[in-house]
C-alpha cells in the first residue's frame, strides 16, 4: 500500500488526509503542536469553563465548500445565526446583515435597492461564485455568468467608485466591515473580492460556526481519516524535509505540506527556479488577538448587535478604510477595525451559565509585539458602555506570538500570504496546478495555495486530487464520499 505523509493537521491538511485515506493510501499526519487542528483548534484559557478558538471562529466558507458538503455537514453541529454579522455605529445605530437578504435591504432604507442589486445576483449563483473563487484562476469557470458578475462588482467595489454604490452611512459601513476582513488597503480589488464573497455567503448559507468550537471540525475530519486507517502524531515538529523519512516517490508514496511553502525550500532536490519563486512569495500584515472571559454578555447599546455572533467594530466606512490603510503603512489606528466574535450568544457550551466569551482581533503590521487589549477594549466600549466592568480575565496574543501557535502564520499573517491580486494568481507560483511541486510526490496544501484563506478544506482537496490524477487514480468528491 502506498503511503501518504501529511505535514500539519489544519483543515487543509486533514481534508487531504481524508481524501487520500479514502482513496486507499496509508495516511499519517504529523502535527507540530501538542493538539490537532491547526487553524481550527479550541482550547480553555484564562478561567475554568471558558473556551476560545485559537485561530478562526466563524466559518462561512466551510458550509459552502464543495469538500465539506461532500464530507457531510451533518457530522458537525453547525449554528447558523439569523444575523450573519452586525456593524454598530455611534448613537446606538447599527447596520445588520441578516441571513435574509430582503430583510437586510429593507432595513437599509435608501441603500436597500443598491444592496439587492449588488448581492442578489451573487447569492442566486453562489455555486458558480464559489467555483470561480475556489481554485486556481488560470482555468475556465464552470459558470461564466457568475464569474463575470463577480468580477464586475469586484472592479466596482475595489476602486473609489465604491462610494457611488452605497451612499448612506449605515449601508456603506455594513459592506466596509466585510471588505476589511482581507487585511489589505481599502479600497482595493483583493479587499473587494474577499468582502463580496463573504457578504454573499452571509445571505446564501450564512455565517455558521460549530457548536462547541472550531475544534469540532478537526475532530470530525480526524475521525473519518482514522476510520479509513489513517493516524495522527502530534508533537512532531518537521523543520527539514531532508531529515524526514516520508517514503519513496517511485513507489507512489506522497508528501503533502499543509504548511508555509518555506518548508518546501528544505527539500534536497528542489529546483533553483522553483526555490526562487517560493522565496519571492510575500506574507502580509498580521493579527493581534485578545480573548475575553466576561461576567455576562457584552452590554451593546443596540439590542440587535447583542444577537449577532459576529460583530465588526470600526465606525463609518471612512474610519474602517483609514484603519486598514494605516496598517498598510506600518502603523495602527487609535480607533482600529475590530473583528469580534461572541460565540456564547448562541452556544451555551463556551462559558459557564450567565457568563460569556469574546474573541477579537485587530490588524497590525507583521511581527508586531503590540498587546491589543486596551485598543480593543476602548473600541468595544464605544458601542457597549461598561464593557470593561464585565471583564473577568483576558489573554492577549500579539502577532509576534502567533507563529508559535500555528507555524504557518509567518509574522502573524493568518492568511498564509499577503492577499493581493498578484498573489491570487501566483499562490505561491503561477501555475494551473499550483498544488503540485516539481519534486516527485510532493504537494502543497495550505492556504498559501488556491483558494487561499478560509476554512473550506479546498486547498487540501485540490492537492489530494492533483496527487491522485498524477498517480493515474483520479477520483471525484462524489466517488470518495459515496
Amino acid at each position: 500500500m502506498a503511503r501518504a505523509t501529511v505535514i500539519g493537521s489544519g483543515p487543509n491538511g486533514l481534508s487531504a488526509a481524508v481524501a487520500l485515506a479514502r482513496a486507499g493510501y496509508a495516511v499519517e499526519v504529523l502535527e507540530g503542536a501538542d493538539t490537532i487542528g491547526g487553524g481550527v483548534r479550541t482550547e480553555p484559557a484564562t478561567l475554568p469553563g471558558f473556551t476560545w478558538d485559537v485561530c478562526s471562529a466563524v466559518h462561512p466558507a466551510a458550509i459552502a465548500s464543495p469538500f465539506f458538503r461532500a464530507f457531510g455537514s451533518d457530522r458537525i453541529d453547525w449554528i447558523t445565526p439569523d444575523i450573519s454579522y452586525a456593524h454598530p455605529l455611534d448613537d446606538g445605530r447599527a447596520a445588520i446583515a441578516w441571513h435574509d437578504l430582503d430583510r437586510t435591504a429593507d432595513a437599509l432604507g435608501p441603500d436597500g435597492p443598491a444592496w439587492r442589486a449588488l448581492l442578489r445576483p451573487l447569492v442566486r449563483r453562489i455555486e458558480g461564485v464559489v467555483d470561480f473563487t475556489g481554485g486556481a484562476l488560470l482555468r475556465l469557470p464552470q459558470d461564466p455568468i457568475a464569474a463575470a458578475r463577480f468580477g464586475f462588482r469586484m472592479l466596482e467595489q475595489g476602486t473609489p467608485f465604491a462610494r457611488a454604490t452605497l451612499r448612506t452611512e449605515v449601508g456603506a459601513a455594513l459592506l466596509s466591515g466585510a471588505l476589511a476582513h482581507a487585511n489589505v488597503p481599502l479600497p482595493s480589488l483583493s479587499g473587494a473580492a474577499a468582502g463580496l464573497l463573504l457578504a454573499a455567503h452571509g445571505h446564501a448559507r450564512g455565517w455558521a460556526y460549530p457548536r462547541g468550537g472550531a475544534q469540532r471540525i478537526a475532530d470530525a475530519l480526524v475521525s473519518d481519516m482514522e476510520a479509513h486507517g489513517g493516524r495522527v502524531r502530534s508533537g512532531e515538529h518537521v523543520h527539514d524535509l531532508a531529515a524526514l523519512d516520508w517514503g519513496d516517490p517511485a513507489r507512489g508514496d506522497l508528501l503533502v505540506l499543509n504548511s508555509s511553502p518555506r518548508l518546501a525550500l528544505t527539500h534536497p532536490e528542489i529546483p533553483a527556479g522553483y526555490a526562487k519563486a517560493l522565496r519571492a512569495y510575500r506574507y502580509g500584515p498580521a493579527a493581534a488577538k485578545v480573548d475575553f472571559a466576561l461576567d455576562g454578555p457584552v452590554p451593546w447599546t443596540n439590542e440587535l448587535v447583542a444577537q449577532a455572533p459576529t460583530v465588526h467594530l470600526g465606525g463609518t466606512r471612512d474610519e474602517v478604510w483609514a484603519s486598514e490603510n494605516a496598517v498598510a503603512r506600518g502603523t495602527v489606528s487609535d480607533r482600529p477595525y475590530v473583528l469580534a466574535v461572541q460565540p456564547s450568544v448562541l452556544d451555551d457550551t463556551r462559558a459557564p451559565a450567565g457568563k460569556a466569551v469574546l474573541w477579537a482581533y485587530i490588524h497590525v503590521p507583521a511581527g508586531s509585539d503590540l498587546d491589543a487589549t486596551e485598543l480593543i477594549t476602548r473600541q468595544v466600549e464605544r458601542f457597549a458602555p461598561d464593557f470593561r466592568e464585565r471583564i473577568l480575565a483576558s489573554r492577549a496574543v500579539p502577532a509576534s506570538a502567533r507563529e508559535m501557535l500555528n507555524a504557518s502564520e509567518i509574522g502573524g499573517d493568518v492568511f498564509g500570504g499577503a492577499f493581493t491580486i498578484r498573489q491570487a494568481f501566483r499562490r505561491p507560483v503561477l501555475s494551473p496546478t499550483p498544488w503540485r511541486t516539481p519534486m516527485p510526490g510532493v504537494y502543497l496544501a495550505s492556504a498559501s495555495t488556491p483558494p487561499g484563506p478560509g476554512v473550506n478544506g479546498m486547498s487540501g482537496w485540490h492537492a489530494a486530487r492533483t496527487a491522485l490524477r498524477d498517480a493515474r487514480t483520479p477520483a471525484t468528491l462524489e466517488e470518495l464520499f459515496t
